[in-house]
């Protein structure tokens, strides 16, 4: 098997990764990232500006087309300066693009693609609900009920980033209520945001500041039939499709929050002195900084495999979950010794460290907790389900 990137793979990545050190660096991400009441509408529109919301759509809808490898190219080298505010891309690109891209009619790609591919559009998820957490299934209280051309959703949605903000709501709602099971009778909408009805509340939270996060509240909201997502009752099956990719790229931003960990960590440990030399002579801090390069290797190794086998259309549900618990865990972790290796420093605001410790730790909890991956990783293995 050769992980080898190809030379339109490397043209792409050195492409990226100059624009983004141009127009992104850590100091804006710094500014932007402290403001959490202001969404940064000037990082959307230089993500704009550098075609990034096309990567993935193809070129007859507007999109600059890619495969899944250059999304993580592009997800590692945005999330390296930019920590959580790489989501900006991200939650759009699965929400929209990926979402529509795979499901939608063809009706539904030539309006929606195209806007999105240009910047044009935004979009926000709404699927967990606030009593459930993980259990999105057991918790779904958000129903949809079927009227004449089209459905009327009441319930509630937390945690939906960008909402605010936001043209479109991925929405799931219950529309069967007698179900043999819970994943059963479940169906996805494209929602416009504004809609009457529907109520956006801003929720304060320790990190992945700056784009925001929501609390939505749907009372009476009528959506018409054509903004359904793919075939009613049945979206649970339809997200399935969808899972390999994103944890794909939520591991991409891990590694990125690596990579720019390491960057931090290895100019303070040469720059900062103490006790007459620098810090990085000490085994202390070598021995921290090798753990990080370890963790970089293998999840970047971990990461390449699995795209190479989702592009093959190999790759196992063990393995991407395998590389979403991992990546999640080493990437906190290297931004907690990262912080340990700065000191005070590494817990000021004005170092960018406690960001991608604050950032990194939402990894271990969403889209799924690391404990309920690891469940599935040994359900899949053949053990009773533990749940």
């Amino acid at each position: 098997m050769d992980m080898e990137l190809s030379e339109e793979h490397r043209a792409f990545k050195d492409s990226v990764e100059r624009y983004i050190a141009a127009e992104m660096p850590k100091d804006l991400a710094r500014k932007w990232e402290a403001d959490e009441d202001n969404y940064p509408f000037e990082l959307w529109d230089k993500m704009s500006a550098g075609g990034f919301h096309g990567i993935g759509i193809p070129e007859e809808y507007g999109g600059m087309g890619g495969d899944i490898l250059m999304q993580v190219i592009l997800a590692r080298a945005l999330s390296r300066p930019l920590a959580g505010l790489a989501w900006l891309w991200g939650i759009t690109s699965f929400a929209g693009a990926k979402s529509i891209g795979a499901h939608g009619t063809e009706e539904q790609k030539r309006k929606f693609l195209p806007k999105i591919a240009a910047g044009e559009l935004r979009a926000a998820i709404a699927l967990t609900e606030p009593g459930g957490g993980t259990d999105v299934l057991g918790a779904m209280a958000t129903n949809a009920v079927k009227v004449d051309g089209g459905w009327v959703v009441n319930g509630e949605k937390i945690w939906s980033s960008n909402s605010h903000v936001a043209d479109y709501l991925l929405l799931l709602a219950r529309s069967q209520k007698d179900v043999a099971k819970n994943h059963h009778g479940l169906t996805l909408f494209f929602l416009p945001a504004k809609s009457e009805g529907v109520t956006i509340t801003p929720l304060k939270k320790l990190g992945m500041r700056g784009m925001g996060s929501c609390l939505v509240h749907f009372e009476n909201v009528f959506i018409p039939d054509d903004l359904v997502i793919g075939e009613p009752h049945n979206a649970w099956y339809q997200l399935l499709t969808s899972l390999n990719s994103e944890r794909l790229l939520m591991a991409a931003f891990c590694l990125g929050y690596i990579d720019g960990v390491i960057e931090d960590a290895l100019d303070y440990a040469k720059q900062r002195k103490a006790f007459g030399r620098p810090i990085g002579q000490f085994q202390a801090i070598q021995h921290m900084i090798a753990d990080m390069k370890i963790a970089q290797y293998a999840t970047e190794s971990m990461l390449m495999n699995c795209a190479w086998k989702t592009q093959e259309g190999k790759v196992s549900m063990v393995e991407s979950t395998a590389l979403k618990v991992y990546s999640a865990e080493q990437s906190n972790k290297c931004a907690d010794m990262g912080i340990q290796i700065l000191g005070g420093m590494g817990y000021s605001a004005e170092t960018d460290m406690q960001r991608y410790w604050r950032d990194s730790r939402l990894q271990r909890i969403g889209p799924i907790t690391d404990e309920m991956a690891r469940n599935l990783i040994a359900e899949q293995m053949g053990l009773p389900r533990s749940f």
